[in-house]
């Protein structure tokens, strides 16, 4: 299943990513620091989706509430939300 999610709070402004049934198979962020973002795709790649939410949720950016990667958190429980229903 690929999902399109629209961050908020962040340099980066969309994740797309592909889920298997529940492993991730690949992540891209649009803009944002480009170095970092490909790192941590290449990181969570074949992680379970669950595995990489517990890892990644709550980090901030900064003085921001919220960060790339807490914005990769909430992408993928809307994946696997949504790949649960499908």
């Amino acid at each position: 299943m690929t999902y399109t999610y629209r961050t908020s709070g962040t340099c980066s402004t969309q994740i797309d990513l592909e889920l298997e049934n529940g492993i991730i198979q690949s992540v891209a962020f649009t803009g944002g620091c480009n170095g970092n973002l490909q790192g941590i795709s290449r990181l969570v790649a074949g992680m379970p989706a669950e595995e990489a939410v517990s890892k990644l949720q709550g980090i901030q950016c900064g003085w921001k509430p919220t960060s790339c990667p807490d914005q990769l958190s909430k992408a993928l429980e809307e994946a696997l939300a949504k790949e649960k229903q499908a």
